[in-house]
């Protein structure tokens, strides 16, 4: 059992340290270490939108403009605590 526990870690382990050493030798083209920069972006991205038209799902234009309101004061650079807030609250008066 304590073989199988062992094993399990290991692929789980190796593969995510095999990139962490091979990234820092190899000098990528700036235009990739560009894209590379915008992937957790991206990521984010797609992991939030699915949940800004769920908020209330009878109307998700709610939830729309509540995320319109939290990326305009993201644009202005307000604090992220305040864009929390101030969203929450747009969607709270709306629904």
């Amino acid at each position: 059992m304590m073989m199988i526990i062992i094993g399990m870690a290991l692929v789980t382990i190796v593969p995510r340290f095999i990139p962490v050493f091979i990234v820092d030798r190899i000098q990528f083209p700036e235009w990739i270490n560009q894209w590379l920069n915008v992937i957790p972006y991206a990521a984010l991205g797609a992991l939030i939108f699915p949940g800004v038209l769920t908020v209330i799902p009878e109307r998700p234009w709610i939830g729309f403009v509540g995320g319109l309101v939290a990326v305009l004061l993201a644009i202005f650079r307000v604090q992220t605590i305040l864009i929390v807030a101030i969203a929450s609250g747009v969607i709270f008066l709306l629904a």
